[in-house]
C-alpha cells in the first residue's frame, strides 16, 4: 500500500509539473530577455560658461564654485593647458561643458590649439565629432 501512496504522490508530481513546465512566459531575469528597466536618461546641466580673458582660462561657476580650463596664448597656437572642477562638482558633465564651450570659442578664432591637457584628449578622441 506504501508503494501505491508514493505512486500516487509521483503522478500529481508529474502532472504539476506538466501544467507549470514550460512556463508559457519567459523568465523576466534572464540573459536571454534581459531585465527592462527604466532609466531617466541624465543630461549635463545648463552651465554658462565665459572666457575670462585676464586669466586666459574659461570659467563656471556652480554652486558657487568655479570650475575652469586653462588656456596659454602663444605667438601661432593657443595652448589648453590643464582642466579642474572642484571635487564636489564632478560627475555631473561639467568639464565637458567647459571643455565644449572653449574649443567652440577658441576654435572661431582660427588660430591652430595645442592640447596638453589629458582630459581635453580624452574628450576628444571620444568625441570625434567636436
Amino acid at each position: 500500500m506504501l508503494h501505491s501512496d508514493d505512486d500516487k504522490l509521483d503522478a500529481q508530481l508529474d502532472e504539476a509539473l506538466d501544467e507549470t513546465f514550460p512556463a508559457s512566459d519567459p523568465p523576466a531575469n534572464t540573459v536571454e530577455t534581459g531585465v527592462r528597466l527604466e532609466i531617466e536618461a541624465t543630461r549635463p546641466p545648463e552651465v554658462a560658461v565665459r572666457n575670462n580673458t585676464e586669466a586666459s582660462r574659461f570659467e563656471a561657476v556652480v554652486d558657487g564654485q568655479v570650475a575652469f580650463l586653462q588656456y596659454e596664448r602663444q605667438p601661432n597656437a593657443i595652448v589648453i593647458v590643464h582642466t579642474e572642477v572642484p571635487e564636489s562638482l564632478r560627475e555631473r558633465g561639467i568639464a565637458s561643458r567647459l571643455v565644449s564651450a572653449s574649443l567652440e570659442a577658441l576654435r572661431a578664432e582660427g588660430v591652430p590649439l595645442v592640447v596638453r591637457c589629458p582630459f581635453v584628449r580624452d574628450y576628444l578622441r571620444k568625441h570625434a565629432d567636436a
